[in-house]
């Protein structure tokens, strides 16, 4: 007999384990969930924990709300080794005896915030000639990768935990690798290094107080109250203008008709349009129409 599969909406925070991917945990939570759709906001690399926001049934279209909001990571670069991963999963592939100082790191930090340029790992998912980089490693070919603009808002050092270890905190945009990052603060500082630990503190709008581990969701999955526990569709919505709408409204947007702009609505922007703080579209502003693009919620 074919799986019943639930009618789940809304959004489930997990604290993601090291040794686990991204895709890892929502094979597990299809598992125990059964759910219509389910995708995951923002990729972790195993070797990585923390944040990891997994979009259920409706909240599948806003998943780029999420992943194009900042994320804030703390890291621990271990100097002196060189990794074929910028990571401590990788080979070494080269080291020396040059440690940096606290105020040497502090002294290249700078140049490492606002809009930069970055190289990506060889070690990546991203495709060259339609081919993901770390598959064409595995084959042999070192792929072409180009550096890409990536924005990093806030970098600053936490802690010198050794004469070999440093901890940071960044807060970033889209896009950025943080392997990559602590590569190039060894390099401006002269050094070798590679990320031994990431941890992912808060992606768009959520953050660890938001988590739970998987054993928790595995007892609340027991107990039947997970479903209770989700975060609204609407939570990764707070930084979108809204649109209030009125039931007559609602009603037309949601069968896909147009409404006249008599909000007041700036032309050429996007908006949330809801009834009674719920979400009902995503609208567009077209002349003197506001246009859905996205409905979430049907009126008869």
């Amino acid at each position: 007999m074919p799986k019943i599969r639930n009618d789940i909406n809304g959004w489930l925070v997990v604290d993601k384990p090291i040794k686990m991917g991204s895709t890892d945990v929502v094979r597990e939570l299809k598992y125990l969930l059964h759910p219509m759709k389910i995708g995951h906001g923002g990729t972790l690399d195993p070797f990585a924990s923390g944040v990891l926001p997994i979009a259920f049934g409706k909240a599948t279209r806003t998943v780029s709300y999420v992943m194009d909001g900042l994320k804030t990571y703390e890291f621990i670069i271990h100097f002196g080794v060189r990794t074929s991963t910028d990571d401590i999963d990788g080979d070494i592939v080269e080291t020396n005896e040059r440690r940096p100082t606290a105020e040497q790191i502090k002294s290249v930090l700078p140049k490492f915030i606002g809009d930069i340029d970055q190289m990506p790992p060889a070690y990546s998912a991203l495709k060259v000639n339609g081919k993901r980089a770390y598959e064409l490693i595995r084959n042999g070919i070192q792929p072409d990768l180009k550096a890409r603009k990536i924005h990093i808002e806030s970098l600053r050092l936490l802690k010198v935990i050794s004469a070999d270890e440093i901890r940071f905190e960044v807060v970033c945009g889209k896009g950025t690798y943080v392997r990559s990052l602590g590569r190039d603060i060894a390099t401006a500082v002269g050094c070798l290094g590679h990320l031994s630990y990431l941890r992912r503190t808060a992606c768009g709008a959520f953050s660890l107080k938001d988590a739970f581990s998987l054993d928790k969701i595995k007892d609340l999955c027991y107990k039947e109250q997970l479903v209770s526990r989700l975060y609204s569709i609407e939570t990764v919505l707070s930084d979108i203008l809204e649109l209030a709408l009125n039931e007559e409204q609602a009603r037309f947007l949601s069968q896909g008709q147009v409404l006249k702009n008599t909000f007041g609505a700036k032309q050429g922007s996007t908006y949330k349009a809801t009834l009674n703080g719920l979400l009902v579209a995503f609208v567009v502003v077209d002349g003197n129409l506001i246009r859905p693009t996205k409905v979430f919620k049907q009126f008869n």
